[in-house]
């Protein structure tokens, strides 16, 4: 329901900023903008479902080879006394629980194309045990939130904007990052758990968190001695042998339990094809909402009102400037990395601000996407509180993330635009 609210409020804000602009501002063209990014953001929103196509045919194959040779319920079953706890609603050694540890590690790792298809394949899986089919179930929201709060280890991609757009260190926000995405992902989970009655002192939960802070802080020191050249090569050889090796493995294993591997491959991929299908009328819906508030200047406005209230507190204001990706972040991938290049453009890469927005684009995760693409999968329609809680989750990473841009970067002083 809270996403159906949120979506109305984008066309009714829209043409009220809209109306306002053309009476007031005399601005002709408002309307005109506004009617083109539907056919964008609708033309945007198919292309992405069509590129999706292949990639979730690849990997829901895979997940077919690997559920078909007894991968899948090894993986449920070693993940069982962390997900019985924190997700009790998932039967003991169900396949689902395989599928949720396979998406969780490629987010850890930032693989975007084998992330989506496996927690696609987790949706279904978790569909299939939930009792009422129209509406999302408890370990569903909790998946869901753990998506959004964006938990990655090695923000590469980050990085690499800021090398090409002229960082003197462009891994220097990589440590603040990942303290960001990781109290995050906290207050994520620890909500959830307080929602659903879980019990968060359990050993199981507690270890994991341990566990999670003892990763973080292993691949900080690992790759905070490297050079950023270095950091990229080994980041992306480390995922690609990850990648690489659960094929290897699961092919392996499965010609061992004598099954039929092509055959497996071509019935996960079908899976995939129809799944993307599925998806297209629900991410044109989310895209659509998104850039009709951004055509009509909306976002603009709320930026400038945003600024003036911080400056009526006598407070600095230069955590304004970096705002425009934390409020982006939830609704558009792209439209929030655009922000954080157009930031790093205006005011440099090495100011607060440019420093600021690429530790929010790398604190949280794209939620309405996630929701959109991960609910429309298997035909959610009561989302419950999932996107309160996410959207809570994405708050703490944006306090977070100004918080440690303000410890790691606070001192530096010459951030005005540059010329």
């Amino acid at each position: 329901m809270v996403l159906n609210y949120i979506w109305i409020a984008f066309f009714l804000v829209a043409f009220v900023v809209a109306l306002a602009k053309l009476i007031f501002l005399g601005d002709v063209n408002v309307f005109t903008e506004i009617m083109n990014s539907t056919y964008d953001s609708a033309r945007t929103g198919f292309e992405i479902s069509l590129g999706l196509t292949g990639v979730l045919s690849l990997w829901l194959g895979v997940m077919k080879i690997g559920e078909r040779g007894g991968m899948i319920d090894l993986f449920s079953r070693g993940v069982a006394p962390l997900f019985s706890k924190l997700f009790p609603d998932i039967p003991k050694g169900h396949p689902a629980s395989g599928s949720i540890l396979m998406n969780v590690s490629a987010n850890m790792l930032g693989l975007d194309n084998a992330a989506t298809p496996f927690g696609l394949k987790a949706m279904q899986e978790l569909q299939e045990i939930n009792p009422n089919k129209e509406q999302a179930s408890n370990p569903m929201i909790m998946f869901l939130v753990m998506n959004a709060s964006g938990l990655t280890l090695i923000p590469v991609t980050v990085m690499v904007y800021r090398a090409q757009l002229g960082a003197a260190n462009p891994a220097d926000v990589f440590i603040p990052i990942m303290i960001a995405t990781f109290v995050a992902t906290l207050v994520g989970v620890i909500a959830v758990c307080l929602k659903q009655k879980i019990n968060i002192f359990n050993k199981a939960i507690m270890g994991f968190f341990i566990g999670m802070l003892a990763i973080i802080a292993g691949t900080v020191l690992a790759f905070n001695s490297m050079s950023q050249e270095k950091a990229n090569i080994i980041s992306g050889l480390i995922a690609n042998i990850i990648l690489l090796s659960v094929i290897v493995i699961f092919i392996v294993i499965a010609m061992q339990k004598k099954v039929n591997i092509f055959e497996a491959f071509i019935d996960g991929a079908k899976d995939g094809f129809k799944t993307a299908v599925t998806i297209i009328p629900y991410l044109i819906a989310i895209l659509v909402g998104i850039g009709v508030f951004r055509a009509s200047g909306a976002m603009d406005f709320l930026m400038d009102g945003l600024r003036s209230l911080v400056a009526l507190t006598g407070t600095d204001t230069r955590w304004v400037d970096g705002m425009p990706t934390a409020i982006m972040k939830p609704l558009s991938g792209s439209g929030a990395r655009g922000m954080m290049i157009d930031a790093m453009k205006t005011f440099g890469a090495d100011s607060f601000a440019g420093r600021l927005s690429a530790v929010l684009q790398g604190a949280t995760d794209t939620t309405f996407y996630i929701v959109a693409v991960y609910y429309g999968a298997v035909n959610i329609k009561n989302s419950r509180y999932t996107v309160s809680y996410a959207l809570l989750a994405d708050l703490a990473g944006v306090l977070a993330a100004i918080f440690v841009a303000y410890l790691f970067f606070g001192y530096k002083i010459n951030d005005s635009p540059s010329k």
